[in-house]
């Protein structure tokens, strides 16, 4: 069946730093928080590491050779902090340039886009130890870094991402504690909320004041969970959800605000300064969309948000999360919306399953098929809507490095033998060739 998608629609792949790179103490790379994170006794799922993971920092060209036969237009990578800035004082380490510099120019011998992530949630331990992104002086850390990169890859990047899901390291990592740094204290999330919507702000502006013309934005992880029921206090359970995980980085962005429910209904306070709204509120060329699975919340005043996430019905994937393609056409409709008709990029989607060789040495991996063709289907729909979606980014290209899971789960179309770093196309990863060539 021929696709309906048009010849500029994007089809990428993706992964972060951490998790593909390895060679952590090589070449100048000093710890980030995630080095750090992984060695607290059960922190990560068996003590494990991205201090190997697959290697990609010595097989890139092998990676972005096997992208090619895929068919990928754009690869979506991120910089590891610490490897361009292994200390907060000291020069640029250009062992971390030429290594970018040396991917992005791979990307373009195979006529891939290079599309380049600041942070990846890699902070360099060494700004953690002041604070993180507890700390205002982070936000203008991270504008020198933003700096140096537009400066050093400028020329090679098609397409830049100021930071990867925001939620994920301000609640994840100070407020419930199960990402790096491990901290659990509402009011220390509170203070990252801002401070990390600030240090996309300040990117934003200064790349704003460069003679680059590619485009910049953000990529967020908006939650959009549906109502239990009917009633008006499972709506309202909602919509306080929808403010808490999504509106307090995307309203900011589109020059909003925090919103209401968040500050005045919840009493949540931010450490907003004179100028910090107009610096976050800097326009971006388009917001980029991490979607996986989407949940039901209920009202409960007993919450400290006033919501919870109730069973449901759909079969999960192997992290446990509910399969709803129709979410994504809910949240996609949502966020063009609130944004005007900006284009929107999903950045990532994709699902984890219990991948294993065959006998006939293939993976049959049906579930992720499946689950790529559907969300795939509901892409189709929303451009059919008059969505204005540019571009479909699977995750991940390879199996990796999931963060406190370890590498229990597999979320990548190629497979990933960690003893002998050898790579498999799975099945899915010729159906992705074959959605590309503009075939189902």
């Amino acid at each position: 069946m021929k696709a309906t998608f048009d010849e500029d629609f994007l089809w990428g792949c993706a992964t972060a730093s951490y998790q593909v790179e390895g060679a952590a103490h090589e070449d100048g790379r000093t710890d980030s928080i995630w080095d750090t994170y992984s060695r607290v006794p059960g922190a990560t799922h068996a003590g494990e590491s991205g201090e190997v993971s697959v290697d990609q920092y010595h097989r890139y060209r092998q990676d972005i050779s096997l992208m090619a036969s895929l068919g990928f237009q754009s690869y979506r990578f991120s910089i590891s902090w610490s490897r361009l800035f292994p200390t907060k004082s000291g020069p640029v380490n250009e062992q971390g340039v030429t290594y970018y510099r040396n991917l992005c120019i791979e990307l373009k011998k195979h006529g891939i886009q290079a599309a380049a992530t600041l942070y990846h949630w890699d902070l360099p331990q060494y700004l953690e130890d002041e604070g993180g992104w507890t700390n205002r002086e982070t936000s203008f850390a991270f504008l020198a870094f933003a700096k140096v990169c537009f400066d050093r890859f400028g020329d090679l990047v098609d397409q830049w991402f100021t930071l990867n899901e925001p939620y994920c390291s301000a609640y994840l990592g100070y407020e419930v504690g199960r990402h790096a740094p491990g901290i659990k204290d509402p009011k220390m999330a509170y203070r990252a909320v801002h401070h990390l919507n600030l240090a996309h702000g300040l990117a934003v502006e200064a790349f704003r004041k460069t003679d680059l013309k590619t485009p910049i934005g953000i990529v967020l992880n908006p939650n959009l969970p549906r109502p239990a029921t009917r009633r008006a206090e499972d709506i309202h359970a909602s919509e306080l959800a929808c403010a808490y995980e999504t509106d307090a980085f995307l309203h900011p962005i589109l020059g909003k605000g925090y919103p209401e429910l968040v500050t005045q209904e919840l009493g949540i306070t931010y450490p907003i300064e004179q100028g910090d709204m107009e610096s976050i509120s800097t326009p971006v060329d388009f917001l980029g969309i991490n979607y996986y699975f989407e949940n039901a919340v209920a009202y409960d005043s007993s919450k400290p948000y006033q919501y919870e996430i109730v069973p449901n019905w759909q079969h999960t994937t192997d992290m446990g999360w509910p399969v709803v393609p129709k979410g994504l056409l809910r949240l996609l409709t949502y966020i063009d919306k609130e944004s005007g008709g900006l284009p929107i990029y999903i950045t990532e989607n994709g699902c984890a399953s219990p991948d294993v060789v065959d006998s006939d040495g293939k993976i049959h991996d049906r579930q992720r098929c499946d689950y790529l063709q559907e969300h795939i289907a509901v892409c189709k729909q929303a451009i059919e809507n008059t969505i204005n979606l540019k571009g479909y980014f699977v995750w991940s290209f390879i199996d990796n490095f999931e963060w406190a899971y370890g590498y229990s789960k597999r979320f990548g179309i190629v497979y990933a033998d960690y003893d002998s770093l050898e790579r498999i196309p799975k099945d899915s990863a010729y159906l992705m060739r074959d959605i590309i060539a503009g075939y189902m």
